[in-house]
């Protein structure tokens, strides 16, 4: 019986941009999520590899804050810029 491959992750890209890749953490945090829910522990090593499923989907959720976080910064940054230029004209 052979396991089904996941699919081929898109290759990374210069031109990515922040949508981009909070798209990709997402994909990926779905994939370990579904990973630690699955399955049924029959041994000490599947046990193992569940355990670094977590890890890595600790890790996918915080990188995902992180870009979440940079991306409303960058957002209030250029809402205030746009505010201090009308500011300006009156």
């Amino acid at each position: 019986m052979s396991k089904a491959q996941p699919p081929e992750p898109e290759p990374f890209s210069e031109n990515m941009d922040r949508s981009d890749v909070l798209d990709m953490v997402e994909s990926a945090m779905e994939e370990a999520h579904s990973k630690v829910e699955s399955g049924r522990v029959y041994d000490p090593e599947n046990e193992k590899i569940r355990i670094k499923w977590v890890k890595a989907l600790g890790y996918l959720a915080n990188q995902h804050r992180q870009i979440q976080k940079d991306k409303d910064l960058e957002e209030l940054a250029e809402e205030v810029e746009h505010l201090k230029e009308q500011q300006g004209r009156e």
